[in-house]
């Protein structure tokens, strides 16, 4: 099952059309990005009727220059704008690839030649959307019902819209220890590093041991723990624009100063968007809005995280019981949802730099960050 959804999101980035699979026929749909002439040619061979864009509700509203209902396929009653799938029929002058990318992109947005039609979501859409966030791709696909006999000829590679749905929790629940070594760091010289790698053979999660937090949680007590996603801007380069280095390098200090702790770096950039689409969302920012509207801008929701991926490595370090360092209840709620014990929280703040002041005051206000 992995294997299967795993090759689908490659063939999708790849801007080849996958066929998704479900009890009401099958949808055959392509990544609205990158799809080529190519590409568009193949799914029309495939398709039983005109194709329609599939868009998330907040970019959707973009596009149209109007607000309007999420709706799930079926007509059901319109639901929060994060949430959802739209779908527009775009006529022959937006069918081609250039014309999609400016519809997919709010970065890319220029000025269309004509509106698309508001139209009702064929089945299986919510899967289609889903597979292309799995392949960190901009969350707006070409689609139309398929005949799978036609995909077959054309040798598309088919996937179960129910498995693509629960991928996240299986990939996050076949996580495995697969490497281990010594890394002494500047702020904690008695440091491991961790390697977890789940089935699917995806990117890897590490885990950062400081000390021997596993005998500290064998004894029964409650190391101190953060859960870090990655940032490549912050964490490497020096960013200004977040708090996430100083974040990161304060929490390995801190657990070097106590003698013990874990930092889970997690491959989840960008509240979970990829870092491609975190710099499309800092030109977004950049034109005005915060973090928040900035992601759901992209047709991703404020924060596209799961907590499981998190429990798993804890659970899989023999470590049922922690001490949280950081400022997000959401983390809190969701670990211990996710099974692990969360005996306290631990504050992890640092002041404004003169660049990411609206940033910290986002987190603060609209993501529920807590101030001390």
């Amino acid at each position: 099952m992995l294997r299967a959804v795993h090759r689908a999101a490659s063939d999708l980035r790849r801007g080849t059309p996958v066929l998704i699979e479900g009890p009401q026929g099958p949808l055959v749909a392509a990544a609205a990005e990158v799809v080529g002439a190519r590409g568009l040619a193949e799914l029309a061979a495939a398709a039983l009727a005109p194709p329609v864009l599939l868009l998330a509700p907040v970019r959707a509203a973009a596009v149209l220059q109007r607000p309007i209902a999420a709706a799930p396929p079926g007509g059901a009653e319109g639901r929060k704008m994060e949430e959802g799938v739209v779908a527009l029929r775009p006529g022959p002058a937006l069918l081609e690839p250039a014309a999609l990318r400016r519809l997919a992109d709010p970065v890319a947005e220029r000025l269309l030649p004509e509106l698309p039609e508001l139209i009702p979501p064929p089945a299986l859409s919510p899967a289609a959307l889903a597979l292309a966030k799995l392949g960190r791709l901009l969350p707006a696909l070409v689609a139309a019902p398929a005949r799978a006999s036609a995909a077959a000829q054309l040798g598309l590679l088919s996937v179960p819209a129910a498995d693509v749905l629960a991928y996240p929790t299986t990939a996050a629940t076949t996580l495995a220890r697969v490497a281990e070594a010594r890394v002494p760091l500047e702020n904690a010289r008695d440091a491991r590093i961790v390697a977890f790698r789940a089935a699917d053979g995806g990117i890897e999660h590490l885990a950062i041991l400081v000390g021997e937090p596993e005998k500290l949680a064998e004894a029964g007590g409650a190391p101190l723990v953060r859960a870090h996603s990655e940032c490549f801007t912050g964490d490497l380069l020096g960013s200004l624009r977040c708090d996430c280095g100083p974040q990161l390098r304060g929490a390995i200090r801190r657990m070097g100063d106590e003698g013990a702790g874990v930092l889970l770096y997690l491959a989840q950039e960008g509240r979970g968007i990829g870092l491609v689409n975190k710099l499309r969302a800092y030109t977004l920012q950049d034109q005005g809005l915060d973090t928040l509207d900035a992601n759901r801008a992209l047709g991703y929701g404020a924060d596209e995280r799961g907590f499981l991926v998190a429990a798993t490595m804890l659970r899989a370090l023999g470590i049922p019981r922690v001490r949280l360092l950081t400022n997000n209840p959401d983390k809190m709620a969701g670990l211990a949802a996710c099974g692990i014990v969360v005996e306290g929280r631990e504050a992890h703040r640092f002041a404004a730099n003169g660049v990411n002041d609206k940033y910290l005051e986002t987190k603060a206000e609209r993501f529920g960050h807590l101030l001390r």
